[in-house]
């Protein structure tokens, strides 16, 4: 199943839902954050309750776009991963980079917080 991308803006922070899969058939997801970031946005939550499949290549894109974002001063947050993919981060201790949260409300706050630039 091709990754299906739906956005909408929640406050000043661009709210991505992803369904399908993030792997290395799928590049949209970088292509789309990048007009994103180009367009002057600068605060994201990428919420992944719809995927079900990560692979390496879907993790390296995530990493890449998480320090793009950084780079331009952004705050990216990670929502609702399944539980398949919350492990996945584990295991490659990703967990300890990315912001992981079960609720909207709380990964969009920190999203909408000023960039540091220590984290």
């Amino acid at each position: 199943m091709a990754l299906v991308i739906k956005s909408r803006l929640n406050a000043e922070v661009v709210v991505l839902d992803l369904f399908g899969r993030l792997w290395i058939m799928d590049l949209p997801l970088r292509d789309k954050m990048n007009g994103f970031l180009n367009d002057g946005n600068r605060r994201f939550v990428l919420n992944l309750a719809g995927v079900q499949y990560i692979d390496s290549s879907g993790l390296g894109q995530l990493v890449s776009i998480w320090v793009s974002v950084k780079n331009r001063r952004g705050h990216l947050t990670l929502l609702n991963p399944v539980k398949r993919v919350r492990r996945l981060f584990e295991i490659t201790r990703l967990n300890t980079i990315f912001e992981i949260f079960e609720d909207e409300s709380e990964a969009i706050q920190q999203a909408s917080k000023p960039f540091e630039a220590s984290a």
